[in-house]
């Protein structure tokens, strides 16, 4: 295959942007190359606004062709959260022909190297990300996000993942040489010398199983860690949210082809409707590795039964927010009330359970019984979402049925302090569209526990009372080690309640968040700086991302001789 792109082109185009990532890896400070204003784009090849909304609408009832091997079928039904049927259809694998194909261009793709493969990659995001404006309408319309949140989100703040992924893979793989001499004295005998080559070796084709609300997002750092170490990949999409994916996969397979490389190192694995083909993938023994964002219920089937494959789950949890204390009770609600609506609380991170003593919280503002602090974060809430202009920016939509049911249900297990309304979006009369619902539960009733100590994904909150702050920590302590989070969040004055809510979640490995007031929120996370996720409690077993998230997508050969 004649490369139309060298290697040589593709490192003085791209070193320079990996050099940086890894820098940026190593201080935690921001630093980010994918803009995250619209407006930014339509220069040096980009796709302006308009431009990226007529890609997308020319995509609308299409045939999306990746020219994969073994292709049986078209297959297709995505239905957008906003009422748009998207009509695109891809193409279904004859997995016998498929899987074979991908693997035969791995020998090529592990000789090139660590370096060669990074730059490749980040060619693939750089195209990407030229896109940007085309791909946050695919995600708007799969993931029901509004717009501005999937252009951010399923744009820039994704390919800052998927280079962050490709950053650890290198650092990994680089870490061992690849050639060493070896010389051992043997006194008066002359010394054993050995020349030692050492090798990053791909474990196999990567399974990558997308999500419905987060498909790039949280589909980037997996798809680009198995590829950055080698490895051939294989996305199995939501059904729901195939877009985003299919078009990535048509991106990546146009680089590979033009810098050389096979270009089935990466496919796409459509399913017809009810199909249901992870759980026969994911047993293939061609699947060396998968990576996995969905239900804890599949996720532990996954890590049960997919012995032959090394897993990578992200789950689900029960976020928790200990109310202790504030020196900012105004900036504490609005922050809540900002968590708590963001995408109608459909992301694995936003709070569920709010901890407040029944006896009420010291603040700036004076003492606050729990009953005014709940009714204060409805107002704030309310508030955010008075104006239904705003409201629809900032919800997006209902992703699917089982959240709204969930919603509906909520209101009938406990007081409800904030009811749920809805909202018509005038651009898409199709959309289901709700506010939160708050609801009080008593931390020490049996009965209330079955709710609080469940995870409800939506747009669902429970205001727990609790006796005192130690309770608070001691329920938090149960939460994680039982039901795992993503995120904790906590607020505080007191330096002893700090350090506890500290201690629990070092000992439970949580990611916490203390007295945020101002424009970060506990359910935001920034690539190269914040770990999404930790991999040390139930909701995940890696963590976005760390070295442990990419180093055992390989294995390191040795071949030694004498010298």
């Amino acid at each position: 295959m004649t490369a139309a792109l060298s290697a040589h082109e593709l490192i003085a185009r791209h070193r320079s942007t990996l050099d940086q990532a890894l820098e940026a890896i190593r201080t935690r400070a921001y630093w980010s190359p994918h803009p995250e204003h619209p407006k930014v784009y339509g220069e040096n090849g980009s796709l302006d606004a308009a431009a990226g909304k007529a890609a997308f609408d020319a995509l609308l009832g299409s045939r999306l062709d990746l020219g994969q091997p073994g292709t049986d079928d078209w297959v297709g039904g995505e239905t957008s959260p906003y009422g748009v049927d998207l009509g695109v259809t891809y193409p279904h694998a004859d997995l016998d022909v498929l899987l074979p194909a991908m693997k035969a261009g791995q020998r090529a793709w592990r000789d090139a190297g660590a370096e060669q493969r990074a730059v490749v990659c980040l060619e693939i995001l750089k195209r990407i990300s030229d896109r940007t404006h085309e791909f946050a309408h695919a995600v708007m319309h799969t993931s029901g996000q509004a717009f501005m949140m999937a252009f951010q989100a399923g744009g820039p703040h994704a390919q800052d993942r998927g280079l962050e992924a490709v950053a650890y893979a290198y650092v990994e793989q680089v870490r061992t040489p690849d050639n060493a001499e070896w010389t051992k004295p043997q006194g008066k005998r002359d010394p054993l010398a050995m020349n030692k080559q050492f090798t990053p070796v791909p474990r196999g084709i990567a399974l990558m199983i997308g999500c419905n609300t987060f498909p790039t997002w949280n589909g980037y750092p997996g798809l680009f860690a198995s590829l950055a170490t080698g490895n051939a990949v294989l996305v199995k999409p939501h059904p729901r949210a195939v877009l985003p994916l299919a078009l990535t996969v048509q991106v990546a397979r146009e680089v590979l082809a033009e810098t050389g490389f096979d270009p089935n190192l990466i496919a796409l694995a459509a399913e017809r409707p009810g199909e249901g083909i992870a759980k026969t993938l994911a047993l293939r023994p061609e699947i060396r590795i998968i990576d996995y964002t969905g239900s804890t219920e599949f996720g532990d089937w996954l890590e049960a039964n997919a012995r032959q494959a090394q897993v990578y789950t992200e789950k689900a949890g029960v976020n928790t927010i200990v109310v202790h204390s504030t020196s900012d009770y105004k900036g504490m609600l609005a922050n809540m009330a900002f968590s708590l609506s963001l995408y109608s609380g459909q992301m694995c991170t936003t709070p569920q359970n709010l901890l407040v003593p029944r006896d009420g919280i010291t603040t700036d503002q004076g003492p606050k019984s729990y009953d005014e602090v709940v009714a204060d974060l409805a107002r704030s809430v309310d508030g955010l979402l008075g104006d239904d202009a705003r409201a629809n920016a900032l919800l997006g939509a209902i992703v699917n049925p089982d959240v709204k049911a969930r919603l509906e249900a909520a209101a009938g297990l406990g007081e409800v302090a904030l009811a749920s309304r809805e909202i018509t979006n005038p651009d898409f009369p199709g959309a289901v569209v709700r506010t939160p619902v708050i609801v009080k539960l008593d931390g020490a009733k049996p009965d209330d526990e079955a709710a609080y100590m469940s995870e409800c994904f939506g747009p669902v909150s429970f205001a727990v009372a609790v006796d005192s702050a130690s309770d608070a920590v001691e329920l938090l302590r149960r939460t994680v080690r039982e039901k795992g989070a993503m995120t904790v969040g906590a607020y505080t004055t007191d330096p002893d309640v700090e350090q506890d809510v500290r201690e629990v979640c070092l000992e439970e490995a949580a990611q916490l968040s203390l007295n945020l007031t101002g424009g970060v929120y506990v359910n935001q996370t920034a690539a190269f700086s914040d770990f999404h996720g930790s991999g040390g409690n139930p909701a995940a077993s890696a963590a976005l991302c760390d070295g442990a998230f990419v180093a055992n997508r390989f294995r390191v050969v040795e071949v030694r001789r004498d010298a």
